[in-house]
C-alpha cells in the first residue's frame, strides 16, 4: 500500500516548490520550516489581484490579502488536504471582498481609491452617494462635501495629511510615504487611526 501523505518522507526530502500546496499544508503542521512561506507566496500576488477586481482597491486588497491568510493560520489545522487549498483559500479572499463592499454600502459616504491624471472638485477619489435618493437624502448629500472637508480639518495634522492625500487626492500607499517622509507601515497606522477618528467624528452628522 502507498504511504499516505503524512507518512511520506517527501514532506521533508523534497524541495518546497515541488510540493503541492496540500502537501505544504501537511509540512507545515508538521513543522518544515519555509512550507506556510512558501504557500503564501504561491497565492499573494494571485490574491491581491483577485480582490482588487472585485473591490477596485489595491491598496486595500493587500490588507484583505493579509487578513485572508490571518485566518488561514487560524484554522489550517482543520484544513482537509484531501480538498484543493486554493478553492479554500479563494473562498476567503471572496468572502472578505464581499464583507468589504456591504460595509461601503451601508454608509451614503461612500470611499474608493482612483487614480487619475486630472481630478476637479467633482471628481476626486472621495465619492458622495446616497442610494435612496428622497428629497431629503439629496439635499444632505449637497451638504455633505463641506462636512467632510470640516471634519477633516478637526483631526490631528499628521493624520489629516494621510487622510487628504489618500482619501481626497488618491495617492497611493507609496507615493504618501514618498510625500511625507515617513515608512509604509507609518503611512497605513496613521491612515487607518485616521479613517477610524473621521469616521467617529462625521457619524452623527449621516443619521
Amino acid at each position: 500500500m502507498l504511504p499516505t501523505v503524512e507518512q511520506s518522507p517527501r514532506l521533508h526530502e523534497v524541495p518546497l516548490a515541488e510540493l503541492s500546496d496540500e502537501e505544504l499544508v501537511t509540512a507545515h503542521l508538521e513543522g518544515r520550516p519555509g512550507a506556510f512561506h512558501a504557500l503564501y507566496g504561491r497565492y499573494r500576488d494571485r490574491l491581491v489581484h483577485f480582490i482588487t477586481r472585485k473591490t477596485g482597491d489595491g491598496d486595500r486588497a493587500q490588507d484583505l490579502v493579509q487578513e485572508a491568510f490571518i485566518r488561514v493560520t487560524r484554522h489550517l489545522h482543520r484544513f482537509d488536504t484531501t480538498k484543493k487549498f486554493s478553492t479554500w483559500v479563494y473562498t476567503i479572499a471572496s468572502n472578505l471582498s464581499k464583507n468589504e463592499l456591504r460595509n461601503r454600502s451601508r454608509s451614503p459616504l461612500v470611499l474608493f481609491q482612483k487614480l487619475t491624471n486630472n481630478w476637479d472638485d467633482d471628481h476626486r477619489p472621495l465619492q458622495f452617494e446616497d442610494f435612496s435618493f428622497r428629497p431629503d437624502d439629496l439635499f444632505h448629500k449637497r451638504h455633505l462635501r463641506q462636512l467632510v472637508e470640516e471634519t477633516v480639518s478637526e483631526l490631528p495634522e499628521h493624520h489629516q495629511l494621510v487622510f487628504r492625500l489618500r482619501e481626497l487626492e488618491g495617492k497611493s500607499y507609496e507615493e504618501i510615504a514618498e510625500i511625507t517622509g515617513v515608512n509604509l507601515g507609518t503611512v497605513k497606522s496613521r491612515l487607518h487611526r485616521a479613517r477610524n477618528s473621521f469616521a467617529q467624528r462625521i457619524e452623527p452628522f449621516l443619521n
